[in-house]
């Protein structure tokens, strides 16, 4: 099965797609993984991200599909994938469509002012543990680690809330996308811990694997 994670920043996209790809043996496929892997071996299309990346530009979604193109041709994904940051706008979906088929796209859906508190109240370690300070109770070091957690940069209200415009105007309309091909499902993920909107998910995805 191909899966397509769609989520707002916030939405917890990462810790379901751990999960799905834990039980569902699907290969996650980040694109933020494919630029840095591409750039890191000096390919030829990670020379060309990398040119507009350096430029201060934001990479054209021609090359991003691209990338993606040249992932999806790889042998290992023959027993089904995972897509997590791609595609990003209806032009990304749409070249998706013309070299790759999709089964399903999750959307798992957040309230906005829900998503605001959870990111502006994120802490992270340099372990990679991410805590929430509502659960920390003054806490300010790792439980995994001991190291100290820290805010990241961007995890303020301003830049989240610029973040979270551009996944409305650019992202959201793939909901509507994916509806009208009837591989849309959506998870109402706001009032449900991690491990109920997983359980959510994986009854859909054994449904449809059946």
């Amino acid at each position: 099965m191909n899966v397509v994670l769609l989520g707002a920043p916030g939405a917890g996209k990462g810790t379901q797609a751990s999960l799905i790809e834990e039980k569902f043996d699907l290969v996650h496929i980040s694109t933020g993984d494919i630029f840095r892997a591409n750039i890191k071996g000096g390919t030829p299309i990670g020379k060309l991200a990398k040119s507009y990346i350096d430029a201060g530009k934001l990479v054209p979604d021609e090359v991003t599909c691209e990338i993606v193109k040249d992932r999806l041709a790889k042998g290992d994904i023959a027993g089904g994938y995972m897509l997590d940051g791609f595609p990003r706008n209806i032009f990304q979906a749409e070249e998706l469509d013309k070299f790759a088929h999709i089964d399903l796209c999750i959307n798992i859906d957040v309230d906005i002012s829900l998503l605001m508190d959870r990111i502006c109240g994120r802490r992270v370690c340099a372990c990679g543990e991410s805590y929430h300070v509502s659960t920390l109770n003054g806490a300010t070091e790792c439980k995994k680690c001991g190291k100290p957690l820290y805010q990241r940069e961007d995890d303020n209200p301003e830049t989240v809330g610029k973040r979270l415009d551009t996944y409305f105007k650019q992202t959201a309309p793939l909901v509507e996308y994916y509806e009208k091909q009837g591989k849309l499902f959506t998870v109402e993920s706001g009032k449900l811990s991690p491990k109920e909107v997983f359980a959510v998910i994986a009854e859909e995805l054994e449904r449809r694997v059946k």
